[in-house]
């Protein structure tokens, strides 16, 4: 029979009817299962393994299957708390030995357990006995420096959970609509925990204090994905769960699943109960704020003062803002399809920002800012995004932007101007269709108006 060691997953050399042993591939000594036949073992090897792939919630109910059958097994109770705290065994680049790395920090002492002290109880001898309070005690300090660094965490509003990177290591969409929520959220005074930004401090740090800190202080969690896989993703779906742990003790949290470009009936059981947005649709961040809004007990009205009728800079619409200048920043560097795109979803939260209408008016006319307007050398002020944006503009900048094609208006007359002294040159000379070359300013002349 093979025993998987609960540090590496290597394989354990052990001694028939040994409560412990050492593996022969990492060194470390540990308790084992004491299984009767291949069946048992396998139960152990499985829940271990989940443990060992950071699946906590399905480790724990592996073990939990097993004290089922046998409530006094010291090895599930054991495998129980560990999996519970979220321990994963990480090499000690200086001593390359396996150190505990606590992902699920519990509030109460793993050494006042109810698993950890049956574990204990039920040893099958004084050496696995030894063997739990010592590796309980290492988890314990642990789990005290945890919370001595997040007890200094200012508490936050909003949690953001979702993927960052694909399995090619590239960032995800789900990351760029997190961080404009993230934006969004920030703008009306909000403290949002956003990993990509929160955490960007903390490198070479560990995370756990942090994220502790987050989840235990926000009073709502917001879950984004766009495929069911990166609901389930091991990180992603570790937070939300333990975020539903947390709103078993606390009924007046919330969890919002956002989903956008897939089925909403794809979302994780333990989600698809819960009122879900989807986030394509239009006033989807008007519909996200005024929830949230709800849960911290914040007035969804404009603050006094704040300008909320017309769709310029002045509105306080969330998320406009930012998306605004993602947008800008996507017709700088000539990407006009993701520009579009960006101004489209300013639109669907305030459809009478006129910035956002000029801005689709440059992403269609290849103009990399909007001041390239009126350099033009034709009109545009027949089109409908124009026409909008002048509709809905101020008084400033319906002055500017018909400041734009008073230029281009000039600049088109001299080019029909010379364009017609040619043709009367020509036609003078002999050269010359005249009907033909009356049609051809014909044409110029529309195709500019």
């Amino acid at each position: 029979m093979i025993i998987k060691c609960k540090m590496c997953g290597g394989d354990i050399d052990f001694i028939p009817g040994a409560t412990y042993g050492t593996c022969e591939y990492c060194g470390s000594t540990s308790t084992i299962p004491q299984a009767e036949d291949e069946n048992k073992l396998n139960r152990y090897n499985r829940a271990n393994h989940f443990r060992r792939q950071c699946e906590f919630d399905k480790a724990v109910a592996a073990y939990e299957k097993i004290l089922e059958q046998d409530d006094t097994d010291a090895e599930a109770h054991w495998g129980a708390v560990i999996s519970r705290f979220g321990i994963e065994y990480v090499e000690d680049p200086a001593t390359h030995q396996r150190i505990p790395t606590c992902h699920r920090v519990q509030v109460a002492s793993i050494l006042t357990d109810e698993d950890y002290l049956a574990a204990v109880e039920n040893a099958p001898d004084e050496e696995s006995r030894r063997i739990y309070q010592e590796e309980a005690a290492r988890i314990a300090e642990i789990q005290k420096g945890i919370l001595a660094i997040s007890a200094n965490e200012k508490p936050y509003d909003v949690f953001i959970c979702y993927e960052e990177t694909d399995e090619n290591g590239q960032r995800t969409r789900d990351s760029q609509w997190a961080q404009d929520v993230y934006y969004g959220l920030t703008e009306q005074g909000l403290k949002v925990f956003f990993s990509r930004i929160t955490l960007e401090d903390k490198l070479g740090q560990q995370y756990e204090p942090y994220i502790f800190a987050a989840l235990n202080s926000a009073k709502v969690m917001v879950v984004i994905g766009s495929r069911p896989e990166y609901f389930n993703a091991v990180w992603v779906k570790n937070e939300w769960s333990r975020y539903l742990s947390l709103m078993k003790h606390d009924h007046k949290r919330l969890l919002i699943p956002c989903y956008r470009d897939m089925d909403p009936y794809d979302l994780p059981e333990e989600l698809s109960m819960l009122q879900s947005q989807d986030m394509s649709k239009i006033g989807f961040m008007q519909d996200l704020l005024r929830g949230v809004q709800k849960v911290m007990q914040q007035p969804t009205s404009a603050p006094q003062g704040v300008r909320v009728e017309t769709a310029t800079l002045e509105t306080n619409a969330p998320g406009v803002t930012s998306l605004l200048k993602r947008a800008a920043l996507f017709l700088e560097d000539g990407d006009t399809a993701s520009a579009r795109e960006y101004y489209d979803r300013v639109l669907d939260i305030e459809p009478e920002c006129a910035e956002a209408y000029m801005g689709k008016v440059c992403a269609e006319t290849g103009c990399r800012k909007e001041s390239d307007l009126g350099a033009l050398n034709y009109c545009v002020d027949m089109r409908g995004d124009w026409q909008k944006a002048v509709r809905f503009a101020s008084a400033a900048q319906k002055q500017k932007y018909e400041g734009y094609m008073a230029s281009v208006r000039a600049r088109v007359e001299e080019h029909c101007h010379e364009l017609a002294i040619d043709c009367a040159c020509a036609v003078a000379v002999g050269r010359g269709n005249r009907a033909k070359m009356d049609d051809a300013l014909k044409s110029y002349r529309a195709n500019c108006a």
